[in-house]
């Protein structure tokens, strides 16, 4: 007599099939759009990732959903499960940028100016912080935000103002092939630190919204940070340097082994309650370093995340704002005040730091024009607030304006002041050596 069938013996149904072809859509017509977009603004001197972002605006509620709300809504549900399918996509492939970006580091650069990076970052934190929480007051009183929020939206506008997205400043340093200069190392430096305490300050945020912080829940945040570092200098060898070892004579599994501890870094830090980015470009660094990697294979990965990944990945996170809030003239007021903060604090945060490190005037400018892009780090923090309950649909489209509007002038600001630095024998090896 056989007893009552076991809960995991049944099979997980396989995806609708209604389910998977909005999602094979969304994925061509936005990958399509991106491209040809992308296409079109190289054509007019500006990096693809501005042609990028601009593609998920214009197939968002802001142009598309208002023209043909019918088709946008079949195409583009409001279904949480639908879009999380997207949303995957996008965090895939964001990770293994930002881990391909980590593995372009040169480590000894940045120890030898480390210090540089840190002042950077330093007052690329505090002087937008101290802004945004400034502005935070007099803006929530314009939108009629309630008294007992009010002080806890001043605090969450500081934490949205000091961030900065790697992955934005990443995609943007690849496409002006900056990625090997002193400044764009120093970027990417800065950035880090400054991603990696937004997030501690996004996490302390979180526990005061939902019911106070404890000494406890800081000193985990903390101590978990500390916890990936410590990790990650202490597994280079026993384990980055021992598997690529084992993948010798054959690229193939290489890249896919290095692309499997770029993954799995990042759910690490995702498990400690830290960004998943954080995982991804610490272990990018620990594989680049190692002196078993040969960086030529990385080719056939770098292609296919900059070529397919990276596009959906930028399209979706421009799908997320809605350009007619902006028709109230109080949001409008606002977004230009948040956005003209945001641009002065991080431009002028950055530009300190530079110049107290005896950085050039251009060298200074480049480091607040690649800091400034907010990207879709911006945005997660906008759906956070969300979440949460500090920001509203106003307040949200506002800040993921500025992660827009922050990521498209960065490239031509960062091409205009490059254009006075002169290269450095140093990057011109480091540029050899990624040939």
């Amino acid at each position: 007599m056989s007893g009552p069938a076991l809960p995991w013996a049944a099979p997980v149904p396989p995806m609708a099939a209604d389910s998977l072809l909005v999602f094979l859509l969304q994925v061509g017509v936005l990958l399509l759009t991106a491209i040809l977009l992308g296409r079109l603004a190289a054509r007019l001197g500006l990096p693809a990732i501005v042609g990028e972002l601009t593609a998920g605006v214009l197939l968002g509620p802001s142009l598309f959903g208002w023209l043909a709300p019918s088709a946008a809504h079949w195409l583009l549900p409001s279904d949480p499960a639908q879009m999380h399918l997207l949303d995957a996509v996008g965090q895939v492939a964001v990770l293994l940028l930002v881990g391909l970006t980590g593995i372009e580091m040169d480590l000894a650069m940045i120890r030898r100016r480390g210090a540089t990076a840190v002042r950077v970052s330093l007052a690329g934190l505090l002087v937008p912080l101290a802004l945004g929480i400034g502005l935070g007051h007099p803006l929530a009183r314009l939108l009629d935000i309630g008294s007992a929020d009010r002080q806890m939206f001043a605090i969450f506008l500081g934490v949205a103002m000091c961030v900065s997205a790697i992955p934005v400043i990443a995609k943007t340093l690849m496409d002006m092939d900056l990625v090997h200069r002193d400044v764009g190392q120093l970027t990417l430096a800065a950035g880090m630190v400054d991603d990696a305490f937004g997030w501690l300050m996004l996490s302390v945020v979180s526990a005061m919204t939902l019911g106070g912080l404890t000494a406890g829940d800081l000193l985990h945040a903390v101590g978990s940070l500390l916890l990936v570092v410590c990790l990650a200098a202490l597994l280079r060898g026993p384990v980055v340097r021992r598997a690529l070892r084992l993948c010798r004579g054959s690229d193939e599994r290489t890249v896919a082994v290095a692309a499997a501890m770029m993954l799995l870094a990042a759910a690490g830090t995702q498990a400690l309650g830290l960004e998943a980015v954080l995982g991804a470009y610490l272990c990018g660094m620990l594989i680049g370093s190692s002196g078993e990697f040969d960086q030529v294979r990385t080719a056939s990965l770098r292609m296919v995340v900059l070529a397919v990944l990276a596009p959906v990945f930028f399209a979706t996170a421009g799908l997320r704002i809605d350009l007619r809030a902006l028709r109230e003239p109080a949001v409008l007021l606002a977004a230009s005040a948040v956005l003209a903060v945001a641009i002065v604090g991080k431009f002028a945060g950055a530009y300190l730091g530079a110049r107290l490190s005896r950085l050039s005037r251009w060298e200074a400018l480049a480091l607040g024009a690649g800091m400034n892009a907010r990207g879709v780090i911006e945005v997660i923090v906008a759906m956070v607030g969300l979440r949460l309950g500090i920001l509203d649909t106003r307040t949200y489209t506002i800040i993921v304006l500025v992660a827009v509007v922050t990521s498209v002038m960065a490239p031509p600001l960062l091409r205009m002041a490059m254009q006075r630095v002169d290269a450095t024998e140093e990057e011109t090896l480091r540029l050899n050596r990624t040939l």
